[in-house]
């Protein structure tokens, strides 16, 4: 896969783009926000963005990226505090890891992040993921549990796709809310609660849904897909 590096620092540049490059990927470096977003061409499938940029603050570029593109985007930055993690999934973030991080976890994300564009429902051959032996089938919009279909209701259903879409990846509170009900997140915060807790009840499978305070929530690992 191609993968857009935005990082102002050439020498920690550099040995990620080898790291990446070692592994199969493409990799494209470059040093700014004016840059990155002249670099934003559709072959690329994930930018890794430094927010600490020379010209324009990484949220900024975060959210222009956003508004001209689905690619998925994990910021890698300094910044640690959990307001700035927020600020960033706000912003239009897929996922977000403080340095100094572990690169075997950055591989990890990536990987994870790059398979919302298989598990569209309106994708091609895809037409589900099992994960943790919950299947999920976005044609027949049905969960399955043990071999036994769980009746949810269709916003439960639209819930449970929504994060099917990115595995193991924490998805904000608004978000969820904006993809379900197409509104405005703090007026149906409470009500996002309210089926995400159905939802546990009727799959009974702890831990499938997972809370990440203060972010979102995230499915647990272990995801297979289903072809036709």
């Amino acid at each position: 896969m191609k993968i857009l590096i935005v990082e102002d620092d050439d020498r920690v540049s550099a040995v990620l783009a080898k790291i990446l490059t070692k592994a199969g990927h493409v990799t494209q470096r470059v040093a700014c926000g004016a840059a990155a977003l002249d670099a934003l061409t559709a072959d690329i499938e994930v930018v890794l963005l430094d927010l600490g940029l020379p010209d324009m603050d990484g949220l900024h570029v975060c959210r222009r990226i956003r508004d001209r593109s689905g690619v998925p985007i994990i910021i890698a930055t300094a910044r640690s505090h959990v307001e700035e993690r927020i600020r960033g999934l706000q912003a239009g973030a897929d996922d977000f890891v403080v340095k100094p991080y572990d690169v075997r976890e950055l591989m990890a994300r990536i990987e994870a992040i790059a398979r919302r564009g298989y598990l569209s429902p309106s994708s091609g051959a895809r037409q589900g993921v099992t994960i943790g032996g919950v299947s999920i089938d976005f044609s027949q919009r049905q969960v399955v549990v043990d071999d036994a279909v769980v009746e949810v209701t269709p916003k439960e259903f639209d819930i449970i796709a929504v994060l099917a879409r990115y595995p193991g990846v924490v998805v904000p509170s608004e978000r969820i809310i904006r993809e379900v009900w197409g509104a405005d997140w703090r007026g149906f915060k409470r009500s996002l609660e309210v089926h995400l807790g159905s939802i546990r009840r009727k799959i009974a499978r702890d831990p499938f849904i997972l809370t990440v305070r203060g972010v979102g929530y995230r499915l647990m690992h272990g995801l297979r897909e289903i072809d036709s």
